[in-house]
């Protein structure tokens, strides 16, 4: 443990260095944010897929998660399994986005969020969702 971590920063870890097989989980794991300013986390993965709900064919994004925390911040091994739970799951590219945002926020209770997911090129059509927290009024 370095000595920037607290040892409270690490309860309720259980995803990361727990030296088991991992699977896919819908579970993200946060520990505290110590800083006292305003400041942009940015996560990216060109390794995302669901399929599609229709043909149930592979469906490959780019997802680009930017938030500024409040009190916690989550822990990227948890977000990776998390992401990976979508792996064979049918949804269409709209509703997944807004799902990866709502848990997040839910967890983190960011002061902002966004997730963008560009999705690749199938049937001649390029798909990217842009969805933020808090969002526009309709």
């Amino acid at each position: 443990m370095t000595k920037n971590a607290a040892t409270n920063d690490l309860t309720g870890l259980t995803l990361l260095g727990s030296g088991k097989t991992v699977k896919p989980v819908r579970k993200l794991e946060t520990f505290p944010n110590h800083a006292k300013r305003d400041y942009t986390v940015t996560l990216t993965t060109e390794e995302f897929t669901c399929v599609c709900p229709m043909t149930g064919q592979p469906d490959f994004a780019k997802i680009t998660i930017q938030y500024v925390p409040g009190e916690k911040i989550v822990e990227s091994k948890s977000l990776k399994l998390y992401l990976w739970s979508f792996r064979s799951e049918g949804v269409f590219h709209e509703h997944v986005t807004h799902i990866i945002l709502d848990d997040l926020v839910a967890v983190l209770k960011p002061r902002w969020c966004r997730v963008s997911a560009q999705f690749a090129v199938r049937g001649g059509i390029g798909i990217c969702v842009d969805a933020e927290y808090p969002g526009k009024k309709r």
